[in-house]
């Protein structure tokens, strides 16, 4: 009877196996490295209807990419080049490294890989990864819980009948502050700036905020709306600079993102598990093109613009739930559904 029941045993985990519902999806690649608390109240981002800049792989964008300082190929860059060895560019050109895109970011047709992944009816960027989870624990039960999504291309917005901010690769990002496990305030990154609000105030699917996506921007909203973001942080209903965001698909980041523990006091990342790619993060270049020679610009401004430096560089270790203070964290939302029709 004893051997009987060691085989049992044996065999339990692969019944428990056969009964899982087909093709089922975690609800976060490594969660197990974190706690379960950070995906239950994860943010869900709805894409405006009209945005053919959709969640993008990192990996693809590396694909279509060449390692430049000052529009020249740098020497001795890994090829090709990866997730995993990124950050050897770092002994290259370190912070001048631009990820120049192959095509050129002044092209017509578009290339498809600029256009990202639709998700899925269940809210999936299926065959590829544009969204990681890092998570730093400040000791005492507070817990900040950063959501990065990352875009191929960001179209900028047009003032006057002309169009300003172009450029390759793009990151914004949500923030979940967490006191024992108990979700506090939330940050929504917009352009330079953004905007904190209490977790109560935010809209819910459930427990899980809702983050509006800027129309070509990806500038993240806690309203559907027009925004104008003319003064940073600062978002009336209308003005010069407008974002647009409405509830056009909802996309899950969750469901496929790599997740990692960010140490303040060593700056180190630590993966998940064993294969998943960790190099990119200490990556200190820039995720796109550099702002092409003699670039026209009024005031300052330019239609095509240098693409932006990843997730390290976005305060991980922050005081307040903001980056840099004043920090005003809202207690209520402003301009709402009265406007989420555009």
């Amino acid at each position: 009877m004893s051997c009987l029941i060691s085989r049992l045993a044996l065999l339990a985990p692969v019944a428990l196996s056969l009964i899982q519902p087909a093709g089922a999806l975690p609800k976060a690649r490594d969660a197990p490295t974190i706690p379960q608390y950070v995906i239950d109240y994860a943010p869900l981002v709805w894409l405006h209807s009209q945005d053919p800049y959709r969640p993008s792989d990192l990996q693809q964008q590396l694909d279509h990419t060449t390692a430049q300082v000052k529009w020249k190929e740098v020497d001795g860059a890994p090829s090709p080049l990866t997730l995993d060895n990124l950050d050897k560019l770092n002994d290259i050109g370190n912070t001048s490294v631009y990820l120049t895109s192959h095509e050129g970011i002044d092209i017509s047709p578009e290339p498809d890989w600029f256009h990202g992944i639709t998700p899925t009816a269940q809210g999936v960027t299926e065959k590829g990864t544009g969204s990681a989870i890092i998570v730093v624990d400040h000791g005492k039960g507070d817990v900040d819980a950063f959501y990065f999504y990352f875009y191929a291309y960001n179209k900028g917005n047009t003032v006057l009948g002309m169009e300003f901010g172009d450029h390759m690769g793009d990151w914004e990002h949500n923030m979940i502050r967490f006191s024992s496990g108990s979700p506090q305030a939330i940050w929504y990154s917009q352009h330079a700036s953004g905007q904190a609000f209490t977790y109560d105030a935010a809209e819910k699917k459930g427990k899980r905020p809702y983050a509006y996506s800027g129309n070509g921007t990806h500038a993240n909203y806690a309203i559907a709306g027009k925004h104008d973001h003319t003064i940073p942080g600062v978002n009336l209903p209308d003005g010069p600079l407008v974002d647009y965001s409405d509830r056009g698909l909802l996309w899950d980041p969750t469901a496929n993102a790599y997740t990692y523990t960010y140490d303040p006091a060593t700056a180190k990342f630590a993966a998940g598990k064993p294969d998943t790619p960790v190099g990119w993060l200490n990556f200190n270049g820039q995720w796109g093109d550099d702002q092409p020679p003699n670039e026209p610009s009024i005031f300052g401004q330019a239609k095509y613009v240098a693409g932006p430096n990843g997730p390290k560089f976005k305060h991980l270790d922050r005081k307040e739930v903001c980056p840099s203070s004043p920090c005003v964290v809202l207690p209520f939302r402003i301009w709402a559904e009265k406007n989420s029709t555009a």
